[in-house]
């Protein structure tokens, strides 16, 4: 039984994965810095759970300038940061 949960579990994920509906996961955090020359942000965040990454403060790319000028410093946020040609980068903002 266990044996057919674990492969119902791993199909599950690999369709997921193949079909790309994975739906990002938010983080929270609090802006620290917002750096718009260099498209970065300095980031207070909870656990980042698909990077495998403890809660910390750290510095984070920006895709885009839109996603930018959503980031005030001091506020609270949810955010979803993937590694962007290996690179952390903050993807979607709300």
């Amino acid at each position: 039984m266990k044996s057919i949960i674990k492969f119902a579990t791993a199909a599950t994920l690999a369709v997921a994965l193949a079909s790309g509906t994975f739906a990002a996961e938010f983080t929270k955090g609090t802006v620290k810095k917002v750096d718009a020359k260099a498209k970065k942000v300095t980031l207070i965040h909870e656990e980042l759970k698909a990077l495998e990454m403890p809660a910390m403060t750290m510095v984070f790319r920006v895709k885009d300038d839109a996603l930018l000028e959503k980031l005030k410093e001091g506020a609270s946020i949810e955010f979803v940061a993937e590694r962007v040609e290996g690179k952390l980068t903050v993807t979607e903002v709300k």
